[in-house]
C-alpha cells in the first residue's frame, strides 16, 4: 500500500497562483509606503520639521531619546492599523493574512538595509517592526474572520420560496373550487381516505380496532387465593 501524502499546508502558495501572489504583494507594499508617506508628511508639517526619505527608509531616525523618533513610532503603528483595511480588501482570507503581513515587513527590512547599507542597530526600530507586524496580523485576522462569519443573505431563495408558497396556495384554491363543482368526487375521496385510515390501524394487518380481543382481568381476591 503506497504511503499517504500529507495535505498541503494552508497558506498563500496553495490558495493563490504565484503571479497573483506577486501582484497582491506589490500592491500591498505600494499602499503601505503611500500611506506611510502621507502620514509622515502630515506629521512633519504639523511638527514644523523638514520631510525627507530618511524618515521612511532609514532606521537612524527612529530613536527613543528624541520627540521625532516617538512621533514616527506612533505614525508607523497607525500606518499598520490602516493597512488592515488593504488586507481586508485585497486578501480577504483570514488564513492568508499572516503570510502577507509578515512579507510586507520583511520587504521593508530589506529596503531599509539596501537604503542605509547597514543592518539596523536600533532596538526601538526592531521593537517597532515586531509590534507593527503583530498588530497588522492579529487585527487583520480578526477583521477577515468577522467578514467570513457574516450570515449569508438568501434573498433569491427566499423570494423563490415565497413564490412557490403562493403557487401552492393557488393550487389548493383551485382544488377546492373543483371539489365544490363536483361533490361526488369529494365524497369518493373522503370514503377512500377513511378506508385507508381503518386499514392502517390494527398493527398494519388490515384489521379494525373493534376486532381486537380484550382479555378479562382477574380480580385481586381470586389472585390471592
Amino acid at each position: 500500500m503506497p504511503p499517504r501524502r500529507r495535505p498541503p499546508r494552508p497558506g498563500a502558495l496553495t490558495e493563490l497562483p504565484p503571479l497573483k501572489i506577486v501582484r497582491k504583494i506589490f500592491l500591498l507594499q505600494l499602499l503601505y509606503y503611500v500611506c506611510a508617506t502621507a502620514l509622515v508628511l502630515f506629521a512633519t508639517v504639523v511638527a514644523g520639521s523638514v520631510f525627507s526619505l530618511d524618515l521612511i527608509f532609514s532606521w537612524d531616525s527612529l530613536r527613543g531619546d528624541t520627540t521625532v523618533g516617538w512621533m514616527l513610532s506612533l505614525v508607523w503603528m497607525l500606518n499598520s492599523f490602516i493597512c488592515v483595511i488593504f488586507l481586508l480588501l485585497i486578501v480577504s482570507r483570514s488564513k492568508l493574512v499572516p503570510d502577507f503581513a509578515l512579507t510586507i515587513h520583511f520587504i521593508h527590512i530589506l529596503i531599509v538595509f539596501f537604503y542605509t547599507h547597514s543592518i539596523p542597530r536600533n532596538l526601538l526600530w526592531w521593537t517597532l517592526q515586531a509590534a507593527s507586524a503583530a498588530l497588522m496580523t492579529f487585527v487583520g485576522i480578526w477583521v477577515c474572520q468577522r467578514r467570513e462569519l457574516q450570515p449569508i443573505a438568501f434573498g433569491a431563495l427566499l423570494g423563490g420560496g415565497l413564490g412557490s408558497s403562493s403557487n401552492s396556495a393557488e393550487a389548493r384554491t383551485g382544488e377546492n373550487a373543483d371539489s365544490s363543482d363536483h361533490p361526488e368526487n369529494t365524497q369518493g375521496d373522503e370514503d377512500l381516505e377513511s378506508g385507508l385510515a381503518n386499514f392502517s390501524r390494527g398493527r398494519g394487518r388490515g384489521r379494525n380496532r373493534d376486532e381486537f380481543e380484550m382479555m378479562p382481568v382477574k380480580e385481586t381476591a381470586e389472585t390471592n387465593t
